[in-house]
């Protein structure tokens, strides 16, 4: 028996990287997915995957800034496996990103549009589950944040403000709603290498990333899932209103630690701080 045996998910943004690793998880302990993407054929793609382990899965090709579209998602969710037990609002409009920049450059439809999405769609997907949970007696629901919406950058300003106002959404829902057995938490993901963030970084900025990590590897996608399955799972039942790292320590740390700081602890080869202060890779 795994531990969501009679347990119906929806998982938003599931048809790639940590949203389908999330679905894969929940799949793999007995729970029944509903893998909702905008992409459609990817939805479909990770469906397979759980069908090929034995698993149960639908797949829908929506957007979640789309209101109706959310409470189809919801109302087919319902319909086809009779209720929603476990949400994780993993969706938001990462190809808006390359033009997300600081705030005097930013395109205000930049901004609007990843709030739609990122924020409100959250919202949507939360205003639809919480009924139909506490029809069954209770749920858990995790929202995937980021360490951008815990910390300033020079760029990114409309995705860091989402995911620090998706982290006051969590722990309102979970104040809210907590009487009525329904948990909610909010996980805040570091440098997870997903292929579409491989894709997106060449190998001078990854270098870059991981000198801020007190682990000397990237994170995965399964690393995510797991911290959400547990989150998801009675093992978690006296969790709630929490936001949770996943970051390898990069928030951890003071900003001198990269550069060596005044530590003279022993620093990975090639890793002095005249290398990590040079300009170039």
């Amino acid at each position: 028996m795994g531990r969501f045996e009679g347990k119906v998910a929806v998982v938003t943004g599931a048809g790639a990287g940590i949203g389908k690793a999330c679905a894969l998880a929940i799949a793999r302990e007995g729970g029944r997915v509903v893998v909702a993407d905008i992409d459609g054929s990817a939805a479909i793609a990770c469906t397979a995957r759980i069908a090929a382990e034995a698993g149960h899965a639908l797949a829908l090709a929506m957007d979640i800034a789309d209101a109706q579209a959310v409470a189809a998602l919801f109302e087919s969710a319902e319909r086809h496996f009779g209720g929603v037990d476990l949400l994780v609002n993993n969706a938001s409009a990462m190809h808006l990103t390359p033009r997300d920049r600081a705030i005097l450059d930013l395109d205000l439809a930049v901004w609007d549009q990843t709030m739609a999405t990122n924020l409100r769609g959250t919202l949507l997907c939360c205003r639809q589950a919480i009924p139909r949970m506490i029809a069954r007696g209770g749920g858990a629901i995790v929202n995937m944040s980021s360490c951008q919406g815990l910390s300033g950058d020079t760029a990114q300003t409309s995705y860091a403000a989402s995911k620090a106002a998706m982290n006051m959404l969590s722990a309102s829902l979970a104040t809210q709603y907590g009487h009525a057995q329904i948990r909610c938490n909010a996980v805040a993901p570091g440098l997870i290498m997903t292929e579409r963030l491989l894709a997106k970084l060449d190998e001078c900025m990854q270098r870059h990333l991981r000198r801020q990590q007190l682990l000397p590897r990237v994170g995965r996608p399964e690393d995510v899932a797991a911290l959400v399955a547990f989150l998801l799972s009675d093992d978690a039942a006296f969790i709630t209103g929490q936001v949770v790292c996943i970051d390898g320590g990069m928030l951890a740390h003071v900003p001198t630690y990269a550069d060596g700081g005044n530590s003279r602890a022993a620093r990975p080869a090639g890793d002095t701080a005249e290398a990590a202060a040079a300009p170039h890779c």
